[in-house]
């Protein structure tokens, strides 16, 4: 895989990696792995809502009237 960053990624991806003491793959890749973890965190929400909404559906909708 090749990841293509603009200048001023590439550079704000160094300064991170510096202040860090870490490589930029490092810094990235926790980036990745965090992004990864949050899209899987709102995925899983959405089904549980869904799921709530409809096993309390009539209450729900009792509630609204």
């Amino acid at each position: 895989m090749t990841l293509r960053l603009d200048d001023a990624q590439t550079e704000a991806l160094r300064r991170r990696a510096e202040v860090e003491g870490r490589s930029m793959e490092q810094v990235a890749s926790a980036a990745i792995n965090d992004y990864l973890m949050r899209a899987d965190d709102d995925a899983l929400t959405e089904q549980l809502a869904a799921q709530g909404a409809e096993r309390f559906a009539d209450l729900l909708r009792r509630l609204g009237e």
